[in-house]
């Protein structure tokens, strides 16, 4: 288990509370993929039993909210797909350097990404958009979770970022399932 930065050896409270953090978010994600599986049920018992329920719109939202509020607990558990061809046979330090480089431009891109998403939700919020479906949802909540979600990952980017600078190796890597190597030659 890694440590904080500002402790020596044994799991901190600024270590807790990250993983806490990632790990509300993922079950907020879990909540939210649940929240799709009732939509669509809703929709098929109406249509059984001869009732309009109209849950595309509800469905979208909560994808949306599953996808984004889901990205940081999957990158601290290697779920994410990397393409490892150019740093499976780089030596320790280039393969450092080439890490940093990465997750440098994914939070610089996620940052960018939580800018343009706030201001979508700002605008929402102040002309009062409102979804067009059945249930006039106003469209800056199910937009919040685009940006709270966005946010928890740009901070699980810092965090490995943090680490990969200390030396360590990043957790997406150490709770992947397969270990980046180079391949045995073929006998």
């Amino acid at each position: 288990m890694q440590s904080d930065i500002l402790t020596t050896g044994r799991p901190g409270a600024l270590r807790r509370g990250l993983d806490m953090l990632y790990a509300v978010s993922g079950a907020l994600s879990g909540v939210f993929l649940f929240g799709i599986a009732a939509t669509i049920i809703a929709q098929v018992g109406g249509r059984l039993a001869g009732l309009t329920i109209d849950s595309t719109e509800t469905a979208g939202f909560c994808l949306a909210a599953s996808t984004f509020l889901g990205l940081a607990y999957t990158l601290r558990h290697g779920g994410h797909i990397r393409v490892t061809l150019a740093i499976r046979y780089a030596g320790p330090r280039l393969r450092r350097w080439i890490e940093l480089w990465c997750v440098t431009l994914a939070a610089l891109a996620t940052l960018y990404f939580i800018y343009w998403a706030g201001e979508f939700v700002l605008f929402s919020w102040k002309y009062n958009e409102l979804s067009p479906g059945l249930l006039a949802i106003p469209f800056w909540i199910p937009r919040s979770a685009m940006v709270v979600g966005a946010a928890v990952f740009f901070v699980a980017l810092v965090d490995e970022w943090v680490t990969i600078w200390r030396g360590d190796l990043p957790a997406y890597e150490t709770n992947a399932e397969t270990v980046l190597a180079p391949e045995e030659p073929l006998s």
